[in-house]
């Protein structure tokens, strides 16, 4: 009787327990801003001995940052964004395909949902567990959070150079003005980093990357 109980409690209270708890805070995610996150801690403790590293962090509202950095990001990041509801299943299946016939390497598909539930609710560590931990919560911000509330998490939590996180600071640092001031070049210069934002720098971009920003602004025109 007893390791049936106990049985009970780790298989389905547990469960139904987190599931629960996961749902309302979600929930209540959708109606506060979120000033801190656990990459945000995961950073801090990488860099605890730099004495001049600092997180830089602004949380504003979406009708309060460039409509152009949201195009950008859609345009280099998810250009299907609007239209899945929280993966490419198109690339997926493009990307096991290649892999699998051309012997291409296992790239990232992650979409702007996925990439927000990973900044939000994980450490971003690169394992399966946090593959299937990013995959639940972005089908929860997707059943319980709007498009546009998505998109105004991602452009304040998301990593956008050593210790900068989301578009305010970003444009602060980069560009010494507010997140609603940045113009499409400066907007797109900053998305086109985010793939590696602690190696790339949207003021100093490569010769690859400045072509690529020069190709993408006519897209965005």
């Amino acid at each position: 009787m007893k390791k049936r109980k106990w049985t009970y409690k780790l298989f389905v209270r547990l469960p139904l327990l987190f599931i629960a708890f996961s749902f309302a805070l979600v929930l209540l995610l959708r109606y506060i801003p979120i000033i801190y996150t656990p990459l945000m801690l995961k950073r801090s403790i990488e860099n605890r001995k730099v004495e001049s590293f600092k997180n830089q962090h602004t949380w504003v509202s979406l009708d309060k940052i460039s409509p152009q950095l949201a195009k950008a990001v859609v345009l280099t990041e998810d250009q299907k964004f609007y239209q899945h509801h929280g993966f490419d299943w198109k690339e997926i299946r493009k990307m096991r395909d290649d892999h699998l016939n051309k012997g291409t390497k296992i790239r990232g598909c992650s979409t702007i949902s996925q990439q927000t539930a990973k900044n939000v609710f994980t450490f971003g560590s690169r394992t399966g567990a946090r593959k299937i931990c990013e995959a639940y919560w972005t089908v929860l911000i997707e059943l319980l959070w709007s498009k546009d509330r998505i998109m105004e998490v991602y452009l304040n939590v998301i990593e956008m150079g050593p210790g900068i996180y989301g578009a305010e600071a970003a444009a602060q640092h980069y560009y010494n003005c507010q997140a609603g001031k940045l113009t499409r070049r400066q907007a797109l210069s900053i998305a086109i980093c985010l793939p590696n934002p602690l190696k790339n720098n949207p003021t100093k971009l490569t010769p690859y990357l400045r072509n690529r920003c020069n190709t993408l602004l006519e897209q965005m025109q």
